[in-house]
């Protein structure tokens, strides 16, 4: 189809009806059924590898010629590891336990009744991402799995890469016998399909963004349907005076380097005043090798000859590239109080080797994700062993952290019993 539609509206509103159609048939289906498809949708996806390729070029082609960075189209290309990624996750998600219909928490009550939770699916999930294609399936293949139906509005960057993942899928679906639309992905680079897609309460039950900060504030500021959100992820590794200098060295450049332009990146180092001198002169060479821009405070400034000085609106500052601002703070106090004036509240990380510290930093960080001597690039629906993820969410409701099939289920009350009436 077009990227251009005439009338918006009328594509939505028809779009959101099949949608809601199409959940109430995925409601009941069995898991046999879902994982049909989803082996439908990665085998298909496997035999067309070289059209997904060859339309991605054509994204990268057009990116490059509007002077996208560096990191919006690193996120933006579907290398042939990626593709692997991508169809490893759907079958990830096939060996996953199904989640509806699991009943949990039965209790007899005084009258009699037995009082328990069923696990359904939230109905129809709308999710708005930007360069990223890859989560055209990781978000088709996990609502499929917890039954939502799905309309998914990817970044117009990514277009012929979306439409061709939505083909696939689209293929699969067909072959499995569940209705097409059961996943939808708009078919139109218009920015007037998100502000019709988030005022659609009666087809849409949540709106899950996945973008830049701006995106998301819009999304979270305009939308009538309720929104599971991250704005950013400006996420901390500590150095404490008790780590293991090998550990911190190898943690602290994999949560930078791995990769930038991803949520999980780490932003602020911050490392502890008794050990700085001897970790930071060795950090400071290989950050350099590595062409990352080192930001500090002025002790570090004063440490690091390639460093510049760090100004305040650095520490609230996601990159999403080779940037890295330093903080040498006094202990881990001040650590854990500057990790929660600054953080957005996504993923934190200690390095030390002190258990009784380790435990007070999961206790009193206030993040969706807290770590001990791991790097912030495992804060990762995959990683986690969800299969894929949706988003991570910073909020405290509905989900947070990671949003897998759980994340993207609800629950209703059950009542069994056997004739029995209220007195």
């Amino acid at each position: 189809m077009s990227s251009e539609i005439l009338d918006i509206n009328s594509y939505m509103a028809d779009l959101g009806q099949r949608a809601r159609a199409a959940s109430r048939r995925l409601a009941s289906a069995t898991t046999g059924d879902k994982n049909a498809a989803l082996q439908a949708i990665a085998e298909d996806l496997e035999a067309n590898r070289a059209l997904l390729i060859s339309e991605n070029q054509r994204d990268l082609d057009a990116g490059k010629e509007k002077g996208l960075d560096a990191a919006l189209l690193d996120r933006l290309e579907l290398t042939p590891a990626r593709i692997d990624s991508m169809i490893e996750g759907i079958q990830q998600i096939i060996s996953l336990s199904d989640p509806i219909g699991e009943i949990f928490d039965m209790k007899y009550r005084p009258t009699g009744i037995q009082v328990g939770r069923m696990r359904v699916p939230l109905g129809v999930v709308g999710i708005i991402y930007e360069s990223r294609p890859n989560v055209t399936a990781d978000a088709a293949a996990l609502c499929l799995k917890s039954g939502n139906a799905t309309v998914l509005r990817g970044g117009s960057e990514a277009f012929h890469s979306n439409q061709a993942i939505a083909a696939s899928i689209q293929r699969g679906l067909k072959k499995s016998g569940l209705p097409a639309d059961c996943v939808q992905v708009i078919a139109t680079t218009d920015r007037a399909a998100v502000g019709a897609m988030i005022t659609m309460p009666e087809a849409i039950d949540v709106i899950i963004p996945r973008g830049g900060k701006g995106l998301i504030e819009r999304i979270a500021n305009d939308a009538r349907v309720p929104v599971i959100k991250h704005l950013d992820g400006i996420c901390h590794v500590y150095i404490d005076d008790q780590a293991d200098n090998g550990k911190a060295f190898d943690i602290a450049i994999n949560s930078k380097t791995q990769r930038y332009g991803t949520c999980n990146t780490m932003e602020t180092l911050l490392v502890a005043e008794a050990i700085a001198e001897d970790i930071l002169h060795m950090l400071g060479a290989a950050f350099s090798e590595h062409e990352v821009e080192l930001r500090g405070c002025a002790k570090t400034c004063a440490m690091l000859e390639n460093c510049l000085p760090a100004t305040d609106q650095d520490w609230d500052t996601e990159y999403l590239g080779p940037i890295l601002s330093i903080r040498i703070v006094k202990d881990m106090d001040e650590a854990i109080s500057h990790i929660n004036q600054h953080s957005s509240g996504h993923t934190e990380s200690i390095i030390t080797e002190n258990y009784t510290r380790a435990r007070r930093f999961l206790t009193e960080v206030d993040s969706s994700s807290v770590m001990v001597n791991a790097s912030t690039r495992f804060a990762d629906g995959f990683e986690y062993g969800l299969g894929a993820e949706i988003g991570i969410s910073t909020d405290k409701f509905h989900a947070r952290g990671p949003v897998g099939l759980e994340g993207l289920t609800s629950v209703k009350y059950i009542v069994l019993g056997d004739g029995h009436i209220r007195t």
